[in-house]
């Protein structure tokens, strides 16, 4: 006769029989199967035994006295499913409505007697397998659910330190317009994400001269962001002249602005790009001279600034190599004259490379018309207007690039000036 060499699976049994040979023949060659099996010889104390015990699969005969086969598994699906505790119902040789009954009840499969011990084994391997089966579904969907609940967890802290993050990022960012007679500003920003890679900020020097820059540091998320908050504090007046905006001088009161040009240079040798990150960044930063109305700037990779007169608006077009790219630069100072009336305004190229659903580029044209036709709103609408018309270009989809406006509007001073030149 041919051996099975099929690998046999094992378990924890229990023989419910109420006849003492039944319940001794299959406990004995089960057992010799490799089975831990348990006897009990009436429902209830199967009952007993199920309570007390994690059994893998029952051997269940339907008429025994007391409570029969049919109510012990009624009692035994009040509390375990057909997974979870698979039952084979042992009935009498062609009693179709016992088999009907017992599949309706939940009985998994249903032995015929005379037991035909073969039939019996097969039947027992089956379910078995079946619920190991099930219970590794049930253990992996348990971790999967585990996994989630953690990466839920885990979202929530990162969500919580990406809104903290942003609340120190824009911390940098000017909170008010320096008081300066004669000159009004403006400032939009919106990041593509929670931490932005744009950077601005607007502040007085001395009694002359403002600084303004807008930077745009490559890439996105917490490197860019923290590069930008690097650079902002590096950009940003201290009492300790410790910033690159100052520089010590023998004139009183000791401090002078930096010069566009020497600010470009400084950064160029304290920043050469990461060539393991490819990080590099953009500027473009300028000096407004209150006194002779002129803007003096440099732009390094950083698109040139949209000057609105009373005749005409346009773009001024600049060139220079972004910050860290090449050892010396060569970067060369602008002068852009303005007028009572005037408008200037600086960007983040996220303004005119958004695309919108076509793919079509907003494009430098259609931002010298926005700022235009925004040009009898307060300036700090006008800048709103701006941001709100790239945001509805680019829709459906949201913003790829942190959008960034600087603007300045130049008045009539309300008092005579007092400074020195």
């Amino acid at each position: 006769m041919p051996q099975d060499n099929t690998q046999v699976e094992t378990g924890k049994l229990l023989v419910v029989d109420d006849n003492e040979m039944n319940r001794d023949m299959l406990s004995r060659r089960l057992t010799k199967r490799g089975h831990d099996v348990d006897v009990a010889e009436d429902g209830h104390a199967a009952l007993d035994l199920i309570a007390q015990c994690n059994y893998d699969v029952i051997l269940l005969d339907v008429t025994m006295p007391g409570i029969d086969g049919y109510e012990t598994l009624k009692c035994i699906r009040e509390n375990h499913s057909p997974t979870d505790l698979p039952v084979i119902m042992a009935t009498a040789k062609g009693e179709t409505e016992d088999i009907v009954n017992a599949f309706d009840l939940g009985a998994n499969d249903y032995v015929t007697k005379p037991l035909n011990f073969p039939v019996v084994h097969a039947r027992v391997q089956t379910q078995l397998r079946l619920k190991r089966s099930v219970d590794r579904i049930i253990q992996l969907e348990k971790k999967v659910t585990r996994h989630n609940a953690e990466l839920e967890q885990a979202n929530k802290r990162m969500r919580r330190d990406l809104v903290a993050a942003a609340r120190v990022q824009q911390a940098g960012f000017p909170t008010s317009p320096p008081n300066v007679d004669g000159v009004e500003f403006a400032w939009a920003y919106h990041p593509c994400d929670e931490l932005g890679g744009d950077s601005l900020n607007v502040f007085q020097l001395d009694d002359r001269h403002v600084g303004l820059y807008v930077l745009d540091v490559s890439g996105h998320g917490v490197p860019a962001a923290l590069l930008s908050v690097t650079l902002n504090r590096d950009l940003t007046p201290r009492k300790d002249n410790t910033c690159l905006v100052t520089e010590p001088t023998d004139v009183p009161p000791g401090i002078a602005a930096t010069n566009p040009v020497s600010l470009a240079d400084k950064l160029n040798r304290i920043y050469p790009m990461n060539h393991e990150t490819r990080q590099y960044f953009t500027v473009i930063y300028g000096l407004l001279d209150i006194t002779a109305q002129q803007f003096r700037f440099v732009g390094a990779g950083h698109p040139g600034p949209v000057h609105m007169s009373a005749a005409d608006s346009a773009i001024r077009e600049i060139s220079g190599f972004p910050i860290g790219i090449v050892d010396e630069a060569g970067y060369t100072e602008h002068i852009i004259q303005l007028e009572s009336g005037d408008r200037m305004m600086l960007y983040s190229d996220g303004i005119i490379e958004e695309r919108n659903a076509e793919g079509e580029m907003f494009g430098k044209d259609r931002l010298v018309n926005a700022f235009g036709n925004a040009r009898d709103l307060p300036l700090s609408e006008s800048v709103q207007q701006v941001i709100d018309q790239v945001k509805t270009w680019c829709q459906p989809g949201r913003t790829t690039d942190d959008l960034t406006l600087l603007a300045l509007e130049i008045g009539e001073p309300t008092k005579a000036p007092e400074f020195q030149i």
